[in-house]
C-alpha cells in the first residue's frame, strides 16, 4: 500500500513551528523538523513515523513547506496549495489517501485526484455544519455521535482511534513538581470549560497550578491596552485564570510539561455530546499523568476510578483534585495503570493494522 497522509496546522502552532524550523530551507528539512516535534503524532500512521518509502506525509496548509516542494519539483512559485497537493499525490503514486484536513480539502478536491488513487479516507471528529464529505470512500473518527451525523449525511463511516506516540515513553519518568496542568483553548464560547478552569485556578493559592491557554483573538485584545473598550470587556479572563495563564505549548514541549505534572485537567467543549476521548486524554495518559476529566462516555482503557477520575461540576473537579493530590501514592498507581492500559490498547502497530483492514474493505 502506497499511503499519502495529509494534515494541517493550527495558526498558533504554525507560529511556534516557524521558529523551530528556522534554517530549514528545503521540503525534507522542514518536514523532518515537524515530525521530530511530534505535533499531532497520535494521528500519524506508523509508516509515516517510520519514514517508509511507501508513505508520504505533508501539511497541505503550510505555505512554506508546500512552496519548497513546488520549487524543488519544477512547479511555479505561484501554484495554488491545492494544485501542489495534487501534484505531490501523483508524484508519490499513492493508491490510498488519508486526509486529516477534509474540510479544507473536501468533495471537490477528491474529484480532482489523479487516477493512481483508488481509495480515499478522511478523519473528522468535530461538528462541521453543512459540510459534506460523501465523496470520500470512508469517514473515520473516535466519537460515535459525530460518526452517526456523517452517516446520516450519506457517508460511509467507521470507528478509528488515535494511537500513543512511542516517543511518549521518554517522558514522565522522574519527579512531577506541577500539581495540576491544563493545556488547551480558552474563549468565552467555552463557557463550561471556563467555569471549571476558574474554580481550579483558585487552587493556585496553595498548589502548583499551570494553565497554558491558547486564548482567542478577542481575549488577547481584551487583555491588551485596548481592553478598556466596552465590547471587549466580556472577553477578559477572570483574574484567577489570567494570573496563572501562560502561552500555549505544543509537541515535545507539551509532552515534557505533562511529564512534569501529577494531574492533567481536561474538559470537553460540548462538541460531541456525551462522547469523550479527545487528544488531551491520550496525551495525558500516554505521558503518565493522572487524567481528571468530565464525566461522559469514554473509550476502552479510560475507566473512571480505575485508570482515570471524572467530575460532574466545577466544584467537584476542585475537590477531586485536592483528594487525588492528598493521596499521592494512590494517584501515582492509578496513573501508571492508565499509562500501561492505554499504551497496550492504542499502539501504533494496532492503529496501522486497523487502518489497513479498513482500507482493504473499501
Amino acid at each position: 500500500m502506497r499511503i499519502f497522509q495529509n494534515s494541517g496546522l493550527y495558526p498558533s502552532y504554525l507560529r511556534h513551528f516557524d521558529r523551530l524550523a528556522t534554517g530549514a530551507v528545503r521540503f525534507d528539512e522542514r518536514l523532518r523538523v515537524f515530525l521530530n516535534d511530534r505535533f499531532g503524532a497520535l494521528h500519524f500512521l506508523q509508516p509515516v513515523l517510520d519514514r517508509s518509502p511507501d508513505a508520504f506525509f505533508t501539511n497541505g496548509d503550510d505555505h512554506t513547506l508546500q512552496k519548497y516542494w513546488a520549487r524543488e519539483n519544477g512547479m511555479p512559485s505561484s501554484s495554488a496549495l491545492e494544485d501542489i497537493l495534487i501534484a505531490q499525490i501523483e508524484h508519490h503514486r499513492a493508491d490510498v489517501l488519508y486526509n486529516l484536513d477534509p474540510i479544507r480539502y473536501g468533495n471537490a478536491f477528491v474529484r480532482k485526484l489523479p487516477g493512481c488513487v483508488k481509495k480515499t479516507v478522511c478523519w473528522r471528529a468535530a461538528p462541521s455544519g453543512n459540510a459534506n464529505l460523501s465523496t470520500y470512500d470512508l469517514v473515520v473518527g473516535n466519537f460515535p455521535s459525530i460518526l452517526e451525523d456523517w452517516r446520516k449525511k450519506g457517508c460511509r463511516v467507521a470507528s478509528f482511534s488515535p494511537a500513543i506516540d512511542p516517543v511518549m515513553n521518554e517522558y514522565g519518568r522522574g519527579e512531577r513538581p506541577i500539581d495540576v496542568l491544563f493545556v488547551g483553548g480558552y474563549s468565552r464560547h467555552h463557557s463550561r470549560r471556563a467555569r471549571i478552569l476558574e474554580r481550579v485556578a483558585n487552587l493556585a493559592v496553595t498548589r502548583s497550578v499551570v494553565f497554558c491557554l491558547d486564548a482567542s483573538r478577542f481575549t488577547r485584545l481584551a487583555e491588551s491596552p485596548a481592553g478598556f473598550l466596552p465590547p471587549l470587556r466580556k472577553h477578559r479572563r477572570p483574574p484567577a485564570i489570567s494570573r496563572i495563564a501562560k502561552e500555549p505549548v505544543f509537541g515535545r514541549q507539551l509532552y515534557d510539561l505533562i511529564g512534569q505534572s501529577k494531574i492533567v485537567l481536561n474538559g470537553a467543549i460540548d462538541m460531541a455530546g456525551e462522547d469523550r476521548g479527545n487528544m488531551r486524554c491520550f496525551e495525558a495518559m500516554g505521558c503518565g499523568a493522572l487524567l481528571v476529566s468530565d464525566s461522559g462516555q469514554y473509550p476502552d482503557g479510560m475507566e473512571p476510578d480505575t485508570t482515570i477520575k471524572v467530575y460532574g461540576s466545577p466544584e467537584q473537579a476542585a475537590r477531586l483534585i485536592e483528594e487525588r493530590l492528598a493521596d499521592g501514592p494512590g494517584s501515582l498507581q492509578m496513573a501508571a495503570r492508565g499509562r500501561h492500559r492505554i499504551a497496550s490498547i492504542y499502539s501504533k502497530s494496532a492503529q496501522w493494522q486497523r487502518f489497513v483492514a479498513l482500507a482493504e474493505r473499501l
